[in-house]
């Protein structure tokens, strides 16, 4: 009897030594080392890879793309649609997006794709004005027709074959940051009305943060929308 009660009491002590042992390099030791060798190799990825204005201020993260949007005029009712504030860059159109942090506004809804198939309200085989309404067809063909009149100018048309993919679409995640330099570049002739700026110096800043396939091959050529709108605002009020 007094055996087993020996036995059992070095087993417990063993079991929390054991367990002590463990917290301490799990709970305490690894994360103190990983956290440290995060922070002083990739401080900037660590910290949520953070966007900052010319002032310094974080404005938000590279990895979450954000609206850009006017004010609602009634903000409590769920039935207004928000409208595009089209003095900015606009991203992948996207129900999982938040508020536009560059004027202070950044809330973020949720995260998800549509769920829905790519010929979905197709007929016979093609998105067309009949596609059933509430379809993903739906959806691209209304999206396409505010694409070209938001960004055709009195002296610049956009024509419905200029209007790339990712203008109608939104990403898997619906936070997706980038958008391809083709859309960025169909909406230089708007932002440029929009700020009274020359085409010439717009179409620099989105050829300036154009970031090409990851090392060499992986990926396509993006412009990340939150970085060039942070840019866009430094050169209006430069």
């Amino acid at each position: 009897m007094n055996n087993s009660l020996s036995n059992t009491a070095r087993l417990i002590g063993a079991g929390l030594r054991t367990l002590l042992v463990l917290t301490v390099i799990c709970g305490v030791l690894y994360p103190l080392a990983v956290t440290g060798i995060a922070q002083a190799l990739f401080n900037d990825k660590a910290n949520g890879s953070e966007v900052k204005d010319k002032s310094g201020q974080v404005v938000g993260s590279s990895l979450i793309g954000q609206t850009y949007n006017l004010p609602k005029q009634n903000p409590d009712d769920p039935e207004e649609a928000a409208e595009p504030d089209l003095k900015w860059f606009q991203p992948r159109p996207s129900n999982g997006l938040g508020g536009n942090s560059v004027n202070t506004r950044y809330s973020l809804i949720l995260s998800g794709a549509t769920n829905r198939s790519a010929d979905n309200g197709a007929v016979g085989g093609r998105c067309t004005e009949g596609a059933e309404e509430g379809t993903l067809c739906a959806q691209v063909i209304a999206a396409k027709e505010a694409v070209i009149a938001d960004n055709s100018t009195a002296g610049h048309q956009v024509e419905p074959e200029d209007v790339p993919a990712d203008a109608v679409t939104s990403s898997g995640s619906g936070l997706d940051p980038d958008i391809s330099p083709a859309y960025a570049r169909l909406q230089v002739h708007r932002v440029a009305e929009q700020n009274n700026l020359d085409v010439e110096r717009v179409e620099k800043l989105v050829a300036d943060h154009t970031t090409g396939r990851t090392l060499g091959f992986m990926g396509e050529p993006r412009v990340n929308v939150l970085e060039l709108n942070t840019a866009l605002k430094a050169l209006t009020k430069s």
